[in-house]
């Protein structure tokens, strides 16, 4: 590889081993299994659990199986990181909910991307990190991290309701055959939707649609209107049905605000994270964040609007991530470490990834050093490979 490598262990991977999609709580036997696995999985060297909450089959958990497999992992030194169960209007009750598997599992809580997703609650970020600071005091090690970006990125089902994707794929489109039961599904995407205060769909952008990649780029309203003529709302709602039923589509949501990104960002505990998975250039009308969130940190946030000072933005990006994934000797410039460094100029480096344009690199990084090898110069890959996976060692520390 070219870059390091670390891992967690996704409950909702297994979960779907035990359980497949079922929405119900699993018997003691089923339990037993999952903590089976966990324990396997933490002794092969994952560095702690993480959850999906919002996602099938993460969504059907309660609070106490997260609980019982957080002990596992307790137990062997790792943490626990979740996508937590609502980012909305729900979001205080989630983070309430994480730190509560934190307490009674006893083990560190990082809170994946923290967001303000809805109007309702926009301005209001700080009362999400109170409840954190909160924590803190009581002992408890609880961090965040954040992409400095307004918009999500995830799956068209997500807007779906859990119980359509209960059983998995083939269930869901048996429902969504029955036209009682589709009717349903499209009055709570309707109920939904103004539960959000929103009228109307064109906060969400196709990233990518392999059945029709003329709608990559354009927002549902936009969609429908091309494929069926109307964009009433009736019209978006089944044509979000279709999509799935023809394979589903990634994503864009635009549900932020820069000024509670901005007073997330602040905070010591947060780091920054792109929340992205590997890009392939050229392909679909992907989130920016893929190329940008690093250089988007220090370019606009650090130099453009003095939200962080450059030293709290690197330490956001290098030592306190390694030191809460307990990634051992990493993170800091110093005798000993592994050099994992990133040569860039703070008066230059600007990200170049828009929304509407997104396949382009930031400028203004010379270069970049894994484990002390040049891995990229004068902004092209050198071709060397010098990654490795990062372990749970024995003594409980990643190595």
């Amino acid at each position: 590889m070219t870059v390091n490598l670390a891992t967690l262990i996704a409950h909702g991977s297994v979960r779907a081993a035990v359980m497949n999609y079922a929405n119900r709580e699993p018997t003691s036997e089923e339990l037993d299994e999952m903590k089976r696995l966990v324990a396997k999985a933490m002794d092969d060297g994952a560095v702690g659990l993480s959850t999906g909450l919002i996602y099938v089959p993460g969504s059907f958990a309660k609070t106490d199986e997260i609980v019982a497999l957080a002990e596992v992992v307790a137990a062997a030194g790792g943490l626990y990181v979740t996508h937590m169960r609502n980012e909305g209007n729900g979001v205080l009750e989630a983070i309430a909910e994480a730190i509560t598997i934190g307490e009674q599992a006893g083990l560190p809580v990082d809170i994946s991307h923290l967001k303000v997703a809805t109007p309702r609650l926009w301005g209001q970020a700080d009362r999400a990190l109170e409840l954190i600071r909160a924590a803190r005091a009581r002992g408890l090690e609880v961090t965040v991290d954040q992409y400095a970006y307004t918009a999500s990125s995830t799956s068209l089902e997500s807007l779906l309701p859990d119980w359509v994707l209960a059983g998995g794929r083939e269930e869901a489109l048996r429902r969504l055959a029955d036209a009682t039961l589709r009717a349903q599904v499209k009055e709570e995407l309707k109920a939904n939707l103004k539960a959000k205060t929103r009228e109307d769909f064109s906060y969400a952008v196709v990233a990518f649609y392999g059945a029709n990649v003329d709608y990559n780029g354009k927002n549902l309203v936009e969609v429908t209107r091309l494929a069926r003529g109307t964009d009433d709302l009736d019209a978006q709602t089944e044509q979000i049905l279709v999509m799935y039923e023809q394979g589903g589509a990634g994503m864009i949501y635009h549900t932020m605000r820069e000024d509670d990104v901005a007073t997330i960002m602040r905070e010591p505990f947060t780091m920054v994270a792109s929340d992205a998975g590997v890009r392939k250039l050229g392909l679909g009308v992907p989130h920016p964040r893929g190329y940008g969130n690093n250089a988007r940190v220090l370019g606009r946030f650090v130099r453009e609007l003095g939200v962080l000072r450059l030293e709290d933005a690197v330490r956001k990006m290098t030592s306190l991530p390694a030191q809460t994934f307990r990634l051992g000797r990493r993170g800091l410039i110093q005798e000993g470490f592994i050099a994992d460094l990133v040569l860039f100029d703070d008066r230059t480096i600007q990200d170049n990834a828009t929304y509407d344009d997104p396949h382009h690199f930031p400028t203004g990084i010379q270069a970049v050093f894994v484990r002390g090898v040049a891995v990229l110069q004068d902004g092209k890959l050198t071709g060397a490979r010098p990654g490795q996976a990062i372990r749970r060692a024995a003594a409980g520390e990643a190595r």
